[in-house]
């Protein structure tokens, strides 16, 4: 059994990482004002970004002079998974949602015999897939060095995935990420980048007809490169603000599990202390009686 003087010390570590705990879950409300209103600023942009490239790439359909982004290899054989997770830990189980969706993609991928490579954004999603897949992992982008994600950053990982898309690395190409909700929902979602995904019904849904001055292919080389770097933008900022509201909530949890430890604590101290003056006490009655 612990002595007095363990307990103590066990109670004041636990009130130290106490007030650590609900450190981090200020300062990560904090944050998550601003990683919100960037999300939701991001969001109309890039949906009406994927709204004009529906409309101008249905007019193309399947012409022999649409550009690779859109009507991709003629094959699905090689694929790649951009993984995108956070840097730092401590945020519940929020990395490891996304990385568990991206392995159920690599498993199924793997089962009907495709060829599966893995990109990673963020050190988290390396550090986990790298138990499974590390011979399939092609790059790895560090972020931790990054205080705000800016478009050049998306911009930069866009330009690697094109470049791998122009040396045949891979036919197909999958973005996973984090869609921020709430607080204390975070939905782990695929969105496929190449080939560009037009929804059904696109273009031409208002009966109009639309002329285009270049022709859609020369504006289609010109916005699709732009899309994935945009859609990847997109989705690191959903992951930033998805990050700071899951560290938020796991934060507020381990708040209360450490009050909650140290009442327990206390009441074990008390206890004891309390039997052993009891103890003390008959030992010196006991010694006084038997004078």
């Amino acid at each position: 059994m612990p002595s007095l003087k363990d307990m103590r010390v066990r109670i004041a570590a636990t009130k130290a990482t106490q007030k650590i705990t609900k450190a981090m879950q200020m300062v990560a409300a904090s944050k998550l004002r601003r990683a919100t209103a960037a999300a939701e600023a991001a969001r109309p942009y890039a949906e009406r970004m994927e709204r004009v490239l529906a409309n101008i790439a249905a007019s193309v359909g399947n012409n022999p002079g649409a550009p690779r982004l859109l009507t991709g290899t003629g094959s699905d054989r090689s694929h790649l998974l951009v993984v995108c997770t956070g840097e730092r830990g401590l945020c519940g189980p929020f990395n490891s949602a996304i990385v568990r969706l991206a392995r159920e993609r690599a498993n199924s991928l793997a089962a009907e015999g495709k060829h599966v490579k893995f990109l990673c954004v963020g050190r988290k999603g390396f550090d986990q897939l790298k138990r499974q897949y590390e011979d399939l992992i092609i790059e790895t982008v560090d972020l931790r060095a990054v205080r705000q994600i800016k478009f050049e950053h998306a911009a930069g990982i866009g330009q690697k995935i094109i470049a791998l898309f122009d040396a045949g690395q891979f036919d197909v190409c999958t973005l996973f990420f984090s869609r921020f909700r709430s607080v204390i929902a975070q939905i782990p979602t695929a969105q496929q980048l190449i080939p560009a995904v037009i929804p059904a019904g696109a273009g031409g849904s208002d009966g109009a007809v639309y002329e285009y001055e270049p022709d859609e292919e020369d504006i289609l080389a010109e916005l699709l490169p732009r899309n994935i770097s945009i859609q990847i933008f997109r989705a690191l900022l959903e992951n930033t603000a998805s990050f700071y509201g899951a560290q938020m909530t796991a934060m507020d949890n381990a708040t209360r599990n450490a009050g909650d430890m140290i009442r327990r604590q206390t009441l074990t101290y008390n206890r004891t202390r309390q039997a052993m003056i009891t103890k003390e006490l008959i030992e010196i009655i006991s010694g006084a009686e038997a004078v």
